[in-house]
């Protein structure tokens, strides 16, 4: 067990301390225990490490907000215990930061497995939704429906102990660090980079998966040069939990036979750390380097001026939501196609993204205004950028409140029925 600094993450070591190191990652909304039943067999011939996302089982909660933070934490937390070289498998979210090491520290993985896992997650606007309900209602909502998303019927059905731990684990999870991991989910899209993972990867996934099923997997195959598909009968979404043997089996397969080099061709490994494949017999050994020797950094480019339309393009997306995004851009023609452009690029690109206020104050603002001006139909789609940009319910009716004392008692009386409507379809639980 740990103890956990801000930019480190909770963690537990099982197995031999001379083993070479194979880290589990948890999935949204679980803890390190949803790899239990893989650990005893794991243990035998690796140092496994698992690990807490923020908030979730207990850890404490600072809450990060992307793939690419929870991948630093992680390799802050192994730097700080001196684990230089490891095998990674992860599930979900999880899977995406199995993804993101491959991808940005190739020279830390030695093999990689990802579980119900994709190069994205669904939609944006899926994930931020999710936020919002979370935000509004707490988290009782989604854990209340975990186990449909998680297991297959026949297992819920069959199983209610594990049913309901998968509840409680779900309810215990903190709010603000689940709304965090969802945006890290909704901004993840590696889609275009899988060919430059280069590490052996086994890609395994449940045959009843409705959340990152077959396709998803099929895709991550697709698209990783030293990728193998494994797909497991009768196990949904939380597939190390509902068929264990299966995925311990595959894992150790997998981490057996596709161990790769150490980043450096022709370089020894660290001390306690494999330079050929686990379970063959190692040559004899070479005096181990201090540390490994990372490939020399490309030299770096002056920065030129930022592209104002991707920038207001991305941020338009994250506030407004892809679907009304895409269905405006959509709509432009001949004749609109300059004023989408100039919104994206002067708004968007460099009103809102400029650093003087956050986005919550920024919605605040642009409600009151759309309120004064009688835009209710902008008036709509941005009360569901607030919501995504964190205001609650309550602190837009407090915004509406003031807009009525400033702008008119018409104008609010509008503009409540409106916002109610919108915070309505927003907060109410999906199912």
């Amino acid at each position: 067990m740990s103890e956990t600094p801000p930019n480190t993450l909770q963690y537990r070591f099982d197995g031999p301390e001379d083993a070479p190191v194979l880290i589990l990652g948890p999935s949204l909304g679980t803890t390190w225990h949803m790899w239990d039943r893989q650990v005893p067999e794991l243990a035998e011939q690796w140092r496994v490490f698992r690990f807490d996302l923020p908030g979730h089982g207990g850890a404490p909660a600072h809450p990060a907000g992307s793939v690419a933070e929870l991948t630093a934490r992680l390799l802050a937390t192994l730097d700080a215990l001196g684990v230089q070289r490891f095998g990674y498998a992860g599930c979900a979210l999880g899977g995406a930061i199995g993804i993101e090491l491959a991808l940005r520290h190739p020279e830390r993985l030695a093999s990689l497995a990802v579980v119900a896992a994709s190069p994205r997650f669904g939609t944006a606007d899926e994930f931020r939704q999710r936020g919002v309900v979370v935000r509004t209602n707490g988290l009782d909502p989604i854990a209340r429906t975990a186990p449909d998303r998680w297991f297959t019927g026949g297992f819920a059905a069959a199983q209610p102990a594990i049913t309901e731990w998968a509840v409680q684990m779900v309810r215990t999870t903190d709010p603000g660090c689940y709304i965090a991991a969802c945006e890290a989910l909704a901004a993840f899209d590696v889609r275009p980079e899988l060919g430059r993972v280069g590490v052996p990867t086994l890609v395994l996934v449940g045959s009843d998966d409705q959340v990152t099923g077959p396709a998803e997997a099929r895709t991550l195959v697709a698209g990783i040069p030293d990728a193998r598909l494994a797909v497991v009968p009768s196990a949904s979404h939380l597939v190390p939990v509902e068929q264990p043997a299966a995925v311990t089996d595959l894992l150790v397969h997998h981490f057996t036979t596709a161990w790769q080099q150490p980043f450096e061709t022709g370089q020894t490994a660290l001390p306690g750390m494999p330079a050929v494949p686990v379970a063959v017999p190692a040559a004899a050994p070479q005096p181990a380097p201090v540390a490994e020797i990372a490939p020399a950094p490309a030299p770096a480019q002056p920065a030129g001026p930022p592209d104002r339309y991707q920038t207001g393009l991305k941020i338009r997306r994250e506030v407004l939501g892809d679907a009304h995004v895409d269905r405006a851009l959509a709509q432009a023609d001949e004749f609109s196609g300059d004023f989408q452009d100039f919104v994206t690029r002067y708004a968007w690109g460099e009103i809102w993204d400029r650093p003087g206020l956050d986005r919550r104050t920024r919605s605040c603002i642009t409600l009151t205004a759309l309120v004064a001006g009688g835009h209710l139909e902008e008036l709509a789609f941005h009360t569901r950028a607030a919501l995504r940009n964190g205001l609650t319910p309550d602190e837009i009716r407090e915004v509406l409140l003031q807009a009525a004392v400033y702008c008119g008692v018409p104008a609010a009386n509008s503009a409540f029925r409106v916002a109610q409507q919108v915070i309505r379809e927003e907060t109410t639980p999906a199912g």
